[in-house]
This record gives structure tokens, sequence and C-alpha cells, in this order.
């Protein structure tokens, strides 16, 4: 065996055992990250607010989230991963313990803003290890079993919380992000001293990408005109800046990767459509079939299991059949949730149950084919900022698929478009499912032209 097979191989060995820490700090940081929505109305009461203002314990964490996570990725660029992983689990364990010790809202929204702060270097260090420790041809078993970690962390998170509510003051939901620091040993262990290549930190250039980021989300998720003319001022000086600067925080020439640009439009688009799944279910088993919140969850129980269960199957598709096979697959299972949805989603929620694990199982794949195929695009000095911003964009998607999704609700519709008669209630979930289902079919399109022949020509080449 050669010098750099031994190298590889023992780099696999520390990346299979890193693998089973990051799958557990992903369930427990994707179970804090959700658990407070479950408490939101208890918090409300108990310090009088408004839905609006309760609401930014949830906002102000993920708008600090979406951002951190391409800051950590551009720092990972830099600096060796175990040490920005060390502080950023110190840091979420320390805003855990100021809202432990909340007795005021101001240090319940000071502690969810310090543990986002921390937590976002989990997605970070999550987009890292499978490409820094595993082989290209590897990789997409190990992005699977990363996203198996993240689809517990939703399946068990909103159980979790209802089960300790029932027992306990909201405020002990503080406390599970102390669990990662149990994690800590085998991170500073298994992971290496390396360091990136990049140039010193461009701390200008993130503050202004942050801040458009922020801005469009305060934008979105408040309907508000003037933060989102503050935002495209603020990306303008961003470009300004990352084509000015010496050592930009991302350098243009990033996009100037044509493959890693269309994935990353693919992705924010599919991202946005996919978070009907999460976001107009809960709606249409309330609004629709009258089901109280534990018998939501009950239902949309089945989807999240099934796709923990069947994550590590998805990326050994990818890595034995290539990402297109997985992107096909995953786009498959997508449309015949959503026509199925659109047709039969006012008649059980049995029914909504089933086709939802179709969808949850589909978007999973997806994302994992979407994330294996960055890591192949981007040279390894980039792949930090590259998959942050990945990430970043997931968020701001889900975001404005969101507002787009209440707002149709909102305006309810007249008429189902496929002509099926059913409840009339349904009709603008019935619709919606319809519109997304084409928009998938389009973006399959794309993605086959773009990429599907471009694979199959190398396989036949």
């Amino acid at each position: 065996m050669t010098q750099e097979a031994r190298t590889q191989s023992k780099a696999t060995q520390q990346g299979e055992r890193l693998l089973r820490v990051l799958a557990f700090t992903l369930v427990i940081s994707v179970m804090s990250a959700t658990m407070f929505n479950i408490v939101l109305p208890d918090i409300r009461a108990e310090f009088g607010l408004t839905l609006a203002q309760v609401s930014w314990v949830s906002s102000a964490f993920l708008l600090i989230y979406a951002v951190g996570t391409v800051i950590y990725g551009k720092l990972a660029d830099i600096y060796p991963l175990k040490n920005l992983l060390t502080f950023g689990l110190l840091f979420f364990a320390f805003g855990s313990i100021v809202g432990l010790a909340a007795q005021a809202y101001w240090m319940v929204l000071l502690g969810r803003i310090l543990q986002a702060a921390g937590a976002a270097v989990i997605p970070a260090t999550a987009g890292l290890i499978p490409v820094r420790y595993f082989p290209p041809e590897r990789r997409g078993r190990a992005i699977g079993i990363a996203m198996t970690g993240l689809a517990i962390g939703g399946a068990i998170g909103p159980v979790a919380a209802s089960l300790l509510a029932s027992a306990v003051h909201w405020r002990w939901l503080f406390c599970m992000p102390l669990l990662t620091l149990l994690t800590l040993p085998y991170y500073r262990r298994y992971l290496d001293d390396a360091r990136g290549r990049a140039a010193a930190m461009d701390w200008l250039g993130a503050g202004l990408m942050a801040s458009t980021a922020a801005l469009l989300l305060l934008a979105i998720t408040n309907s508000a005109w003037l933060p989102a003319a503050a935002s495209l001022v603020s990306f303008v000086l961003f470009i300004v800046r990352i084509r000015s600067a010496n050592s930009p925080f991302i350098r243009p020439e990033l996009f100037r990767h044509k493959s890693y640009t269309l994935v990353l439009a693919i992705a924010a688009l599919t991202s946005g459509i996919g978070y009907s799944l999460a976001f107009l279910s809960p709606q249409l088993l309330a609004d629709v079939h009258h089901l109280d919140p534990g018998l939501v969850g009950a239902a949309m129980f089945p989807a999240a299991a099934a796709t923990a269960l069947l994550g590590r199957k998805a990326g050994k598709l990818a890595d034995a059949k290539g990402n297109s096979a997985l992107f096909y697959a995953a786009s498959s299972l997508l449309l015949a949730c959503f026509l199925l949805l659109s047709v039969f989603a006012a008649r059980s929620p049995v029914y909504v149950a089933i086709f939802l694990i179709l969808g949850n199982v589909g978007q999973s794949f997806l994302m994992i084919a979407m994330s294996n195929t960055i890591s192949r695009t981007l040279p390894k000095e980039q792949t930090g900022v590259g998959m942050g911003l990945l990430s970043m964009l997931n968020f701001i998607s889900g975001a404005v698929a969101a507002s787009a999704y209440g707002t149709a609700v909102d305006q309810g519709a007249s008429f189902a478009w496929n002509g099926i008669p059913a409840d009339p209630a349904a009709d603008v979930f019935r619709n919606i499912y319809l519109i997304l289902a084409v928009l998938h079919l389009l973006i399959l399109a794309f993605y086959n032209r773009q990429f599907g022949r471009a694979e199959r020509n190398r396989k036949t080449a």
C-alpha cells in the first residue's frame, strides 16, 4: 500500500468515527432549533406578549443560524475545524445557560441568539466532514448519514418538546444543547489540525453579507418594504466589496463555476418547494381534517421516521449510480407526493400521512444529491464557504416560500384546478400542490438538460 493510500485509509477511519458523533450532534441541534415552536404559546402567556413579539424566539434563531453557517464555513477555510467546533459548541451551551436562567423575555431572546451563534457551526461541520474525510466515491453515503441525523432530530423534536413541556417548565428546553458538550472530547480527538489555504477573514464583507441576508429575512417574515430596500442596498455594497477587496469574503470566481451556480439555484428552488411539506401539512391537517396538535404530530411522524431510516440508502445510491440517479429518484417521489396530495388531500389524514412519506423521503434524497454534487464541484479550499452558502440559501428560500404559502392560504380558492370535487376548504391546498408538481417537473427537465446528459456521456465514454 502506498503512502497516499495509507493516508486516505486513515482519514476514512477517522471520518467513520466522526460521522457517528456528527449524527448525534445534528440530532440534538435540530431538536433544539425546533422544540421551542411547541412552547411559543406558553412563552407568550407568561410574558404577556403579542404573537409578533413571541415569534422572534424562532425568527431570531433562524436569522443568526442562517448567516452564521456561511461565516463558519468561510472560517473553516482559514482555521482548523477542531477549534471552530469547540468554540461553537461551547457558545451553544453558554446560550443555553443564559436562557435557562432567564426571568425576563429579553433574556430568553438573548439566550436563543447566543444559541444560534454557536449552533451555526454544526451545519457547517456537517457539510465539511464528508468532503475532507471521504473520497468522492464514498461521499454520498457520508452525506446520507449526516442527513439521517437531521431527519431524526426533526422527527423526535416536537414529540420530546411536548413531553417535556407537559412535565416541567418550558425553560428546561434550554438544557438540551448541553448534551452536545459530550461530543467535544471525540471531536478534539478525531479532527485533525489541518487548516485551509484561504487568506485572512474579510469581516467587512462578512458583515455586508450577513446584513443582506438578515434584512431580507426580516422583510419576508414581516412583509415590510423598508428592510427589503435596505437589504438591496447592503447587497450592492457587498458586490462592490468582493470585487474590490484583496481577499474578499466570497471570491467572485466562485460563481464562475457554472455547475456550482446552477446547483445552488436548483437547490434554492427545490428547498422552497419542499418547505411546503413542513409548512402546509400542519395547516391542512388542522384546518381541513380538524386534528389537534398531538394528532398532527402523529400524522407527520411516519414521514420523518422513514426519512431517517432511508438516509444512508440514498447516499449509497448516489455513490453507486451517481447523483443524477438519486436526483431522478427524489424528483419522482416528490412529483408523486404533490400529485397525490392535489387529488386526495381532503379525503383522509391517513392518506396525507402516507403521501408525506413520499415527499419527505424525496426531499431528503434531493438535498443529499445537491450537497454531494457541490462537494465534487468546488476546489477543496472553497468548499467551506460554498457549502455554507448552500445552507444559507436553503433557510432563505424556506422563509420566502413560507410567506408565499401563507399568503396563498389566506386568500383561499374558489374552486379546485384539477376539477375533482372535494371539501372546498382543501381547494387552496390542492391548488398549491398542483402548482408545486408542475414546478418540480420543470426543474427536473432543466436538471436533465444541464447535468443528466453530461453524466450519461461520462459513463459511456
